[in-house]
């Protein structure tokens, strides 16, 4: 009987094909898209004020833009001056481009149920968040 440890190849040799399956799902991972939290600020607006045009432009924007910002994180502002909107959005930088553009149209989808004419909301998502506001702020 050899009492002898294995030499380090055979190790190697016997755990790489495991390794190699548990590795393969790391890019085949869909979006955690399930909502955490959806807070909403308690001013509103009604339809028709200019900040909703803002809202839309914010919005629409952090849905757009964040998936192709390294680290996926992008703040920006609305170019109308009669009703600026703020905003932020974030990924798990472990997604895809797509991953993170599918979990943002979850949370903008989730802030706008939520709380709908709202003059700030945020959604947090396991994989994402949006934020928007009336007012500049800082994540």
């Amino acid at each position: 009987m050899n009492h002898f440890p294995k030499p380090i190849t055979q190790n190697v040799a016997m755990l790489l094909p495991i390794l190699l399956l548990s590795l393969s799902h790391i890019g085949n991972c869909k979006p955690n898209t399930a909502v955490k939290s959806v807070l909403c600020n308690t001013g509103s607006y009604s339809k028709g004020d200019p900040f909703s045009i803002s809202l839309a432009y914010v919005l629409a924007e952090l849905e757009s833009a964040t998936p192709t910002r390294q680290g996926y994180d992008f703040h920006n502002v609305s170019p109308y001056p009669n009703a600026f909107a703020y905003g932020h959005a974030a990924c798990n930088q472990t997604l895809t481009r797509s991953d993170c553009a599918s979990c943002l149209a979850a949370a903008k989808t989730a802030v706008l149920d939520g709380c709908n004419g709202r003059i700030g909301a945020r959604s947090v998502l396991y994989d994402c968040t949006i934020r928007y506001e009336q007012y500049p702020f800082d994540d």
